[in-house]
């Protein structure tokens, strides 16, 4: 890489890497070390052949994309298990009641939380679908899969989203339009 494409690639990950952290934060389930792993290894992959794309950010997040999907299609399995609550905190926890403008960072939490219990192909698809906000013809191209799958996925996925944090269906879409954050949120659709 010459000298101009080294500034360019060092202003572009200067000034796009937070939004595309999110993105890896949501692909990874919340887990934060994961998601700048699979941010740096795309970023490393692009720098080898930064000077031949055309659109930076649209090439690194395809990249991300398709690094999460290798990630869930291996058989190695994570042996860590994910619960609600950790073994200490045998009380229960009180469930979010009212949506206002105090509660968003609560709402956030519960969603993460909720979206690191869905399998990383769900979590994948809904990224894609409501973060992302691409149709379902490009989630599968990206994917590699049909758009039927991608449909059954989304479903399958946000039944199980609306299982685990039954919290979230008390927002209604104008609820979330006003939330400053663009984090995930599948209000959109009901059940």
């Amino acid at each position: 890489m010459d000298a101009q494409g080294h500034e360019r690639f060092r202003e572009f990950v200067e000034n796009r890497s937070s939004a595309l952290l999110k993105t890896a934060v949501l692909l990874s389930g919340g887990d934060r070390h994961a998601a700048e792993d699979l941010l740096q290894s795309a970023l490393i992959k692009a720098a080898g052949r930064w000077q031949r794309i055309d659109e930076p950010e649209a090439y690194v997040r395809q990249i991300l994309y398709r690094q999460q999907v290798s990630r869930w299609r291996l058989k190695w399995r994570r042996r860590e298990l994910t619960v609600a609550e950790p073994p200490e905190g045998a009380g229960g926890t009180a469930a979010v009641a009212a949506v206002d403008a105090s509660s968003a960072a609560d709402l956030r939490i519960v969603m993460r939380g909720a979206l690191a219990r869905l399998t990383a192909r769900q979590r994948t698809v809904l990224v894609l679908r409501y973060f992302e906000d691409l149709p379902e013809a490009d989630v599968a191209r990206i994917l590699g899969c049909s758009v039927g799958t991608v449909r059954s996925t989304t479903h399958r996925s946000l039944a199980k989203l609306r299982a685990l944090a039954p919290e979230l269906a008390a927002l209604g879409p104008a609820d979330a339009e006003q939330s400053p954050s663009r984090d995930f949120s599948p209000v959109e659709v009901r059940p």
